[in-house]
């Protein structure tokens, strides 16, 4: 039984002809325990998506089976089981530590008591004891970021949505983060999680869809998604000569793409490239292994999006 389930989801916004389709034709399901991801560039759809699940969007069609409630007919019964973690901070500024998960879960219709039994766990779970009585203004971005885990936590959620969790932290607040979400899942939690890092969601994420256009362009495990979209091997080339080598490099690797002064090469075979690299002066490069990055900018293009 999946926790979240949608099924062939359209949502457009405006009317007649300047009607623009955001959501167009999306399912996917989750199951319980697992991270699903969700990739995509700056407005593909990725947080609409996540507003028809939560049932603060209505969709054109389609039908929205979240944790055993059809949305948004039954929504507001379904969000007392899941938890959010949004893309910004909403902490209360006047509150300490301790009042912002109290109050939070006030909103679950908890008692005062079911609260409090969790919070010491809460504060642990976000390494937060020392700070229980701090104010907002006391905590640093990675504290805050820790204190909205754990008041999405607050109700003991079977579900958590997470929008782009750890944007804006240091790789020390990240990895503390990513740590935390591992025990998460570890103790049987499923996790939905948005990200624009695509070392996260090879890190994080079982499965993942990666959305275009309001489109799901494709779906499945990192690694099987790699393997079957991207050529196992790049070498990035670098330096006031690399546009210019690329010429030759196209008979050399199975796909070469230009981007400013840099030359990506993909196949399977690279030792051809490292050959001809190592008779060229002139030029930097870094041999690798394909991943999460180079799919999604094969699927989405390398084109800005605002």
């Amino acid at each position: 039984m999946s926790i979240l389930a949608v099924e062939h989801l359209r949502k457009s916004f405006g009317k007649g002809k300047d009607s623009h389709v955001v959501i167009d034709d999306v399912s996917f399901a989750l199951q319980p325990g697992e991270c699903y991801g969700l990739l995509g560039p700056n407005g593909a759809g990725k947080t609409t998506t996540l507003r028809l699940c939560l049932g603060l969007t209505t969709p054109d069609s389609g039908r929205i089976t979240l944790v055993d409630h059809p949305v948004p007919q039954e929504a507001r019964r379904a969000r007392l089981k899941i938890g959010v973690v949004p893309q910004m901070d909403s902490l209360d500024p006047d509150f300490t530590v301790e009042e912002n998960l109290l109050v939070y879960g006030r909103y679950f219709g908890m008692l005062p008591a079911q609260i409090h039994a969790r919070l010491d766990w809460l504060l642990d779970f976000a390494n937060l004891t020392n700070k229980r009585h701090a104010r907002m203004g006391e905590l640093s971005g990675g504290m805050k970021r820790r204190l909205t885990l754990a008041r999405a936590l607050v109700n003991d959620p079977d579900l958590i949505f997470m929008d782009e969790p750890t944007t804006g932290l240091d790789p020390q607040a990240r990895h503390m983060i990513w740590e935390r979400l591992k025990a998460l899942l570890a103790s049987g939690k499923t996790i939905f999680l948005t990200t624009h890092f695509m070392d996260e969601a090879e890190r994080l994420c079982h499965r993942l869809a990666v959305i275009d256009h309001g489109r799901l362009i494709a779906e499945g495990a990192p690694h099987e998604l790699i393997a079957q979209h991207i050529e196992s091997q790049v070498v990035e080339v670098y330096g006031d000569q690399a546009v210019r080598w690329s010429a030759g490099a196209r008979a050399l690797a199975e796909r070469v793409e230009v981007s400013g002064d840099t030359v990506f090469c993909y196949t399977r075979h690279p030792e051809p490239l490292l050959q001809s690299l190592s008779h060229t002066a002139g030029l930097r490069y870094l041999h690798r292994p394909a991943n999460l990055e180079d799919l999604f900018l094969k699927l989405t293009g390398r084109e800005m999006r605002d």
